[in-house]
C-alpha cells in the first residue's frame, strides 16, 4: 500500500483552521464570494467575484439595513469525467453585510461585467458634509453719522 503525502494540502488545511477560512460555518462562501469594498467620492462601491456563475442566478436583495447577495454555482454533470482535482466549490453561496446609517439604499445600483457584480451604494443626502453659513451678530447694524458742530 502506498500513502501520498501532499504538504501543500495540510499547509492550506491548517492555514485555514488559523485564519477561520476552513469549511467552518462561513468559510465556503466567503471563498466562493471574494469581495472587496471601498468609499469612492460620494458613493460606496462593492465588488464580488463570482466566476463561472450564471448571471441570471445571482440575486441582490436589501431588507432593512441586511444586504443579501445570494448565487449559485452549478456542478457539472458530465458522467463520463474522471475527476483529478476539484477545487472550485458548486451550490448556493450567500453573503450578508449590515449597512450603516446615512446611506441612500433605495438608489442600490448592480451591474455585471466579466463574472464580477458591482454594487454601487450612494451616500444618503443628509448624510453629505456641507458647509454651514455663519451669520454675525449686528452685521446690519445701521451707520450713525457724527456732525461736527460749527460755530457762528
Amino acid at each position: 500500500m502506498v500513502l501520498t503525502f501532499d504538504p501543500f494540502r495540510e499547509f492550506d488545511r491548517l492555514a485555514g483552521q488559523m485564519f477561520g477560512t476552513g469549511s467552518a460555518v462561513g468559510g465556503a462562501a466567503t471563498l466562493a464570494m471574494p469581495m472587496d469594498l471601498y468609499r469612492s467620492g460620494e458613493h460606496f462601491v462593492l465588488h464580488c467575484d463570482l466566476a463561472g456563475i450564471d448571471p441570471g442566478s445571482v440575486q441582490v436583495d436589501v431588507d432593512g439595513r441586511v444586504l443579501t447577495i445570494r448565487a449559485e454555482r452549478s456542478a457539472r454533470t458530465d458522467e463520463e469525467v474522471q475527476w483529478l482535482r476539484r477545487e472550485r466549490v458548486t451550490g448556493t453561496f450567500e453573503r450578508r453585510l449590515t449597512l450603516g446609517d446615512g446611506l441612500d439604499l433605495d438608489k442600490i445600483a448592480a451591474t455585471w461585467q466579466d463574472g464580477v457584480l458591482t454594487l454601487t451604494i450612494p451616500v444618503a443626502e443628509a448624510a453629505k458634509p456641507r458647509r454651514i453659513e455663519i451669520a454675525t451678530a449686528g452685521a446690519e447694524q445701521p451707520v450713525i453719522e457724527a456732525t461736527a458742530a460749527t460755530g457762528s
